[in-house]
Formats: C-alpha cells, structure tokens, sequence
C-alpha cells in the first residue's frame, strides 16, 4: 500500500534498515537449515500462508525477517510472483495420501483404524527448564511396531457415504488448468467454492482461530465434530510433454473434514500446505458456518475471507506506521474551525444576557 509517498530523508530510511539488518546479524546457510530443522511447523505454517511449498526458501525468510511471521509471508509471496508456472499437477485423492497421522473424533472404529502419529495432545505440558541449566533433552526413541500401519489409507467420507450418512454429491470433472486460481484472479463475491477453500488455505493461522473459534462459541449456527484429520505427505504428479505421468515428490498436507450436526449433517472442508491441524480445524469450520442460508455477521463469506488474509490485514495495518501528516492536519484544521466557531457563539450568546437586577436588602 502506498497511501502517502514518502520523500527526504533516505539517508535515515537506509540507516534504519542498516540498524534492523545489524540486529539479525549474519544471514549463513548453516542458520537457515538449523531454522527448518529446529521449526519444522513454523516453517509449514509459512508455507501454507504463502502459498509456496519449499522449506529452504520459507526457512530462508523467517531468518530474513527474525522470525516475524507477517513480514516472512510477505516475503515468500512476492518472490513466488517471480516464478513462472511450468505445470499442472494431477489431482491428489485421500487413498494416494501417505498418511502420517489420522483420527476421527466421531467415531470410535473407522476403517484403517485411527492413527496417532506425531502429537502432543495426550501429553503433559511440561517446559524442560534444565535445558537452560546445560542438560540436553533427548527425547524417547521410538520403537518400530510390531505391525506397521498401511502407508495410505481409505477415505472416510467414501465410508459414511456408502451408508447414506452424508449425500453422494457428483464430481465436478475439471481440467487442471480451468479451476480458478486465486493467485492470478481477484477475490469476487459470491466466492467460487475454488476460490474460498483456497483462500481459506493460505489464510493466517490466527485469524482463522479467531473467527472459527467464535462460531465455536456460539456467535454461528456451526457446533463442529471432525469426522477425520490428517496429516499426510501428498505426491506430485506431473505430466510430461510426451505424455508420461512422473513423481516430482511429495509435500507434507493437513486436512481436515468437519461434521456440523446442528440441523442436518453438514459437511466442511479444508486443506493446506505442512502440518497445521489447529488451521484446518477452524477453516472446515468456517467453510460451514459461511455456508449457511442466514450465516451470522462474522460468519459471512466476505468477513472470513477478507480478514483472514494475512498479506492484506497486516499491510493494512502496519500502513498506519507510514506518515499521514495531509490527512491528519486536514481533519485537526477542521476540528480546530468547529471548536472556535462553538467558542465565538457561546461566548456571544453569553454577551446577549440580561444583567439581573440588584435587590434592595433595605427594609
């Protein structure tokens, strides 16, 4: 954004960024793969958020940046406009997923079973403060199953449709390269379901916590059950110009669908680059909430949407940091006129009063 052009002093500007640059000291290869070792959902988060799967280069910006995740985002964004676009990838169903870590919280026995994968959320919350005394927390190795899980597994919402719980709605088939892209089109109202799951995707972590975490509460018709979550690793499959279907790899997803049960069965989706359950968890959330006839005010498509974009929120934000001297002295002037004329016409209406006559206390 560039509401007011600021001009002089670029010599202050140069040393300030100098100073900012100086706090952060070196930037070396050895900090940045330490930073994407150290923070891998960190390093997924910003991903994630901007819209770029490679964790050299998301590693790269927040030790750029020092860790402030905003300006990180903003960061890899403007360098993926740099890139051109050379392929389509194929579309990636829940069975291709090499599944990491899935659980249902709707039901007990599902099939494939539930998988617990990497998680702290059976585990005491306990800070390891003899780190700082010098001990070295190693943590627990883990011991191979007896019986490994399979490395995919069957999609769930394929088991609940077979039992007439949730509709068989038919398959949208479209080619690749003709689903909108909100990274080349504007964000129009009403939303393509394209386009707000991905905006939803890329939206900020804490932003779509917020507002999911409100119609949670009760400021939405939507109460949640996660039918399944996953963490997985998706392949990348590309179609070579002769023809041939080859892996380019596979990039770590989070998934999550979201059963409402407030009226009927309701399904949400959601979906997003690295490892982020507490995201998709919200954002499946709120693809219902918004979804709803009468949705309410901070459940609205166009609320959820704009606020949660992280690029445009914090930019906006943050440009009130920049000088808005016009502006300002414009409004003070005219503050400064209005209190002046209220002055001159309280002090002329207190000229036009009578004077109370004296009283003669004699008797």
């Amino acid at each position: 954004m560039a509401y007011v052009a600021t001009r002089g002093g670029e010599h202050a500007i140069e040393q300030a960024e100098r100073l900012f640059r100086s706090d952060l000291g070196t930037i070396s290869r050895d900090r940045v793969d330490a930073v994407r070792k150290n923070l891998p959902y960190l390093v997924d988060r910003l991903m994630g958020e901007a819209s770029l799967y490679e964790p050299d280069l998301a590693a790269l910006a927040l030790a750029q940046a020092g860790g402030d995740l905003y300006e990180a985002v903003l960061l890899l964004r403007a360098y993926r406009t740099t890139q051109p676009r050379i392929a389509f990838a194929r579309p990636v169903t829940q069975p291709d997923l090499f599944t990491v870590r899935r659980i249902s919280a709707a039901f007990k026995d599902i099939p494939g079973g539930q998988i617990l994968g990497p998680t702290l959320d059976y585990s005491h919350r306990l800070l390891q403060v003899g780190v700082l005394m010098g001990e070295d927390f190693t943590p627990e190795p883990v011991p191979p199953a007896m019986h490994p899980a399979p490395a995919t597994q069957p999609s769930l919402i394929d088991w609940l449709k077979a039992q007439g719980i949730v509709p068989d709605l038919p398959v949208e088939d479209v080619a690749p390269e003709d689903i909108p892209d909100l990274t080349r089109e504007p964000l129009l109202f009403p939303a393509p379901r394209a386009h707000k799951l991905q905006s939803l995707a890329r939206a900020d972590t804490g932003g779509t916590l917020a507002l999911g975490y409100a119609t949670m509460r009760g400021y939405g018709d939507v109460h949640p059950t996660v039918n399944e979550l996953r963490l997985a690793e998706g392949p990348v499959r590309l179609r070579h110009p002769r023809g041939t279907i080859f892996s380019a790899g596979r990039v770590r997803v989070s998934q999550a669908e979201i059963i409402s049960k407030s009226k009927d069965l309701e399904l949400g989706f959601s979906a997003t680059f690295g490892w982020n359950e507490v995201k998709v968890i919200a954002a499946a959330t709120l693809d219902i909430a918004s979804s709803q006839p009468n949705p309410a005010s901070a459940a609205t498509e166009e609320f959820i949407l704009y606020h949660t974009e992280p690029v445009e929120s914090s930019g906006f934000c943050i440009h009130f940091k920049l000088p808005h001297y016009v502006t300002f002295q414009s409004a003070l002037d005219a503050y400064r006129r209005v209190k002046a004329d209220r002055e001159a016409t309280t002090s002329t209406a207190t000229e036009k009063e009578p004077t109370p006559a004296l009283q003669d206390d004699a008797p």
